[in-house]
């Protein structure tokens, strides 16, 4: 069973009397160990696309499966549990806490899932080695470069061992020496064995993917392999 599996997948909006149809039936599957880039220009429907993939929201019809859970009508809690037990996250502009030190931001995610707090920090710790930010676990984001700060980012995404790694457009706010470093620890995770998806307006940047999904005027316009 593929991780993600969206069926005839609409997400509609309503401004006043105006219907916004941001995705209109669409069809997607998403294996475990791919890495997929969804591509396409502002307004096409790719945002609504991963935050429906990333259980920030449910569609307005349609079948939606993630990680084996039929989320196609399911609560705000229903949501929150399967993205924090399912799902990692990383953002263009990091989001991180300006007053917590790499160690607290990346251990985050495990304050929510009851684990004692030495063990949080030793898993925080062992990820901070993972992503090279050993000499860094005391600073704060204000003493770090950009690509440190996306490399917290990424250890906070992956602290929990998530199924499903989501990059909305990671290598934003980034210069480009940086930002190829930074997808190549996507490529990296990758190799290991994690499920990368990857959100982005560029296609170099999508060409780092196994697969590449278009999308316009919230359709899927093609499917291609780079």
């Amino acid at each position: 069973m593929p991780l993600v599996h969206l069926e005839g997948v609409s997400k509609i909006y309503r401004v006043g009397d105006q219907e916004i149809r941001a995705l209109d039936s669409v069809d997607l599957q998403i294996g475990a160990g791919e890495f997929v880039s969804i591509i396409g220009p502002s307004g096409s429907g790719k945002s609504t696309l991963m935050h429906l993939l990333g259980c920030l929201d449910s569609p307005t019809s349609g079948r939606m499966r993630i990680c084996g859970n039929d989320l196609s009508s399911a609560s705000q809690n229903r949501l929150a549990d399967v993205r924090n037990r399912e799902i990692g996250f990383v953002f263009q502009s990091f989001n991180l806490l300006q007053k917590l030190d790499v160690i607290q931001n990346i251990e985050l995610p495990l304050v929510y899932s009851g684990l004692p707090a030495a063990e949080r920090r030793r898993r925080a710790e062992q990820v901070a080695r993972d992503v090279g930010l050993a000499d860094r676990a005391a600073n704060r984001p204000i003493q770090l470069s950009g690509g440190q700060c996306q490399r917290v980012a990424i250890g906070r995404a992956l602290v929990n061992n998530p199924s499903i790694i989501f990059a909305d457009e990671p290598t934003g706010n980034l210069d480009s020496s940086t930002g190829r470093m930074i997808l190549q620890m996507f490529k990296d995770l990758n190799a290991s064995g994690k499920t990368i998806v990857l959100v982005t307006h560029d296609s170099d940047i999508a060409a780092v993917s196994r697969r590449v999904i278009e999308i316009h005027d919230g359709k899927i316009r093609r499917e291609y392999f780079p």
